[in-house]
């Protein structure tokens, strides 16, 4: 088989699934809004990644060796947008059902996975490791975008819809202030653990 895609829809669905840079943003957003006033932006965030997905497929980490430094700078604009992300959330208080605040929307989603580390280690390793040497370019990169649409269409509202649970809970209280700052710091660890220590996604 060209593409291993039980295999690769597993070991996607296991980095979808898991708490990371995006997952962390849409938990607090949920929290913060609710799943249907955030769900342009969950929308954005899962229409986010295909601008990674193709690029990658028709060749652009070739580009690495001749132009590391383009990639160098790829990954510290990354560090530092996920950096701000972290901030935002830290600041974030819980208003679930409250209209005085506008959430983010479509656009701010389209550009959290293209500045996302774990994004890039997820898609790299995909096509280096579950496509067949050989096969079609088109044919394995609309494989690999179709199954991570798919789990992300699935599993990101589930993670924004956790947040929307979780502000229902905690609103008001004093653990408020503490999940945000928890939220914040997981989603600087999960950026560090991207690229220092899941290999290089950049």
């Amino acid at each position: 088989m060209p593409v291993a895609i039980a295999s690769f829809t597993l070991f996607a669905a296991s980095q979808v699934a898991t708490p990371g840079p995006a997952n962390m943003v849409l938990l607090a957003t949920g929290a913060r809004f609710g799943l249907r006033r955030a769900w342009p932006f969950v929308v954005g965030v899962a229409l986010g990644k295909q601008l990674i997905i193709w690029p990658i497929g028709f060749g652009l980490m070739t580009l690495q060796d001749r132009v590391p430094l383009l990639f160098a700078v790829l990954k510290w604009i990354s560090v530092a947008y996920i950096l701000y992300l972290a901030w935002r959330v830290a600041g974030m208080r819980l208003g679930h059902g409250k209209a005085d605040d506008t959430p983010p929307g479509f656009v701010a989603g389209l550009v959290v996975h293209p500045l996302n580390p774990k994004a890039w280690a997820l898609i790299t390793t995909g096509f280096t490791t579950f496509v067949t040497p050989g096969t079609p370019t088109l044919q394995a990169t609309a494989t690999i975008a179709i199954c991570l649409l798919t789990l992300q269409f699935i599993l990101h509202p589930l993670w924004t819809f956790a947040g929307e649970r979780i502000a229902v809970t905690i609103a008001g209280t004093t653990g408020e202030r503490y999940l945000m700052w928890s939220l914040a710091a997981l989603t600087v660890l999960s950026v560090l653990f991207a690229l220092f220590g899941g290999g290089k996604p950049l």
